[in-house]
């Protein structure tokens, strides 16, 4: 009981930090050196952890290494739960290619993107993990599809951004999320997602952030690269 007590204290996101209401322009100004940021950066690449919160509690844990590079190529290499499972996308004929770790890593499972066994418990796909598509997602809940008041705040070099907004992937429901967007280079470095009431569903870190890197093509075939050696694009 008091380590759930705890638990939401520290998660309820009107206890968290003092935030404040902005103005239309504070805002447009975020999302522009957001914007400007990734349009400058021709591929990135992030320690990525995500964790999925039921009654509480972590009920749902993933790490992995994910690289992307301009358009639209896409890796990830498993940390938990899959250790050494390798997935890139797209292929030549527009799946995603799944290389499982360990003994059965000489298997290869070719996948469509909207495949429900690459969707996350979010109902995101693997074709909607770039952060491209995070930083209009961003845009999208603080105008057109924000439901309700959106507030400012910083916190530790990063800008927060508090606002309940129509659910990114799941039709039909609203969520308030709180993106930290890192001051330095002007990118999202967090995700946290509440009911509306403040629950926590979900949450998404981007670690150790680099873009720019050099990632070279091969990278993104089975076999380009173990996740760790090519990973400045050698």
């Amino acid at each position: 009981m008091v380590s759930l007590l705890l638990r939401l204290l520290l998660f309820t996101p009107t206890l968290a930090t003092s935030l404040s209401a902005p103005t239309q322009e504070e805002v447009a100004s975020i999302m522009r050196k957001m914007e400007t940021a990734y349009g400058r950066a021709e591929d990135y690449q992030t320690e990525t952890e995500v964790r999925v919160y039921r009654d509480g509690q972590v009920a749902e844990a993933r790490r992995f290494r994910y690289t992307f590079k301009k358009p639209n190529h896409i890796r990830l290499d498993f940390e938990t739960p899959y250790p050494g499972m390798i997935l890139v996308y797209p292929d030549e004929d527009g799946k995603a290619v799944v290389k499982p770790g360990g003994w059965a890593g000489f298997l290869r499972f070719h996948l469509a993107p909207d495949s429900r066994l690459l969707r996350t418990s979010a109902g995101q796909r693997i074709d909607q993990t770039d952060m491209g598509l995070l930083i209009q997602n961003i845009s999208q809940s603080v105008t057109d599809r924000r439901r309700g008041e959106l507030r400012l705040s910083e916190e530790d070099g990063r800008v927060v951004i508090e606002v309940l907004a129509e659910d990114h992937f799941l039709a039909g429901v609203s969520t308030l999320y709180r993106f930290y967007v890192d001051e330095k280079l002007w990118l999202p470095v967090e995700v946290q997602e509440f009911t509306p009431d403040g629950v926590l569903k979900r949450e998404v870190f981007f670690r150790g952030l680099r873009t720019s890197i050099g990632i070279s093509d091969a990278f993104f075939r089975i076999g380009g690269g173990n996740g760790k050696d090519d990973q400045s694009g050698g």
